[in-house]
């Protein structure tokens, strides 16, 4: 194996660790803790999920030549650009939208695999003189998409039933968790 194809291979391990940690946090609620928003701002599970299976297709899939086959409809009819990819509308099932992210992925996965780290890609949407790049540079950019946005899984989970990161059993209990909690909040109240 060649240097770049271990490298390719490792941020692709890391693509897929991140996109495991989202699924994950869909896993044991109902239909409301999944689409309700929890910040301000109207993060919510399968808004994240439907986020990224948008950017499946399109950067690791229209980037490279290879659109999907049909465009999810937030982007056919472009109300993605008014954030209708940030929510799960009424008639958008969790299965639906669970799928439109699978077939993503498996779609970005093909793109993977055919291509080396430098092959050359163009992003229509951004701006003109910018859109050229590499699969490297796109791996690297859903590297980090998939893995912030996991991380907002990760919190809205914990805010929604209090399941925490998949180790957060490895360092205690529910009573050590509030003891912890306790102390952070300890050191914050000397600043009041």
């Amino acid at each position: 194996m060649t240097t770049q194809q271990g490298l390719k291979e490792a941020m692709h391990d890391y693509l897929r660790a991140a996109r495991k940690t989202v699924m994950t946090k869909i896993d044991g609620l109902g239909e409301y803790d999944r689409r309700r928003p929890l910040t301000p701002s109207g993060t919510n599970l399968l808004g994240l999920v439907k986020h990224l299976a948008g950017l499946e297709f399109g950067y690791l899939g229209t980037t490279f030549g290879r659109p999907p086959e049909q465009l999810l409809p937030w982007i056919e009819n472009k109300a993605i650009w008014d954030g209708a990819d940030m929510f799960a509308t009424p008639d958008e099932s969790t299965d639906y939208l669970l799928g439109c992210y699978r077939d993503g992925c498996a779609h970005a996965d093909a793109t993977i695999e055919a291509l080396e780290l430098a092959s050359p890609g163009s992003v229509p949407w951004w701006e003109e003189g910018r859109r050229d790049t590499t699969l490297g540079v796109i791996m690297t950019r859903m590297i980090s998409e998939t893995s912030q946005h996991a991380g907002h899984a990760d919190i809205v989970r914990e805010l929604i039933d209090g399941t925490g990161s998949p180790d957060s059993a490895d360092q205690g209990d529910a009573d050590w968790w509030r003891e912890w909690h306790g102390r952070i909040q300890a050191a914050a109240d000397a600043f009041r």
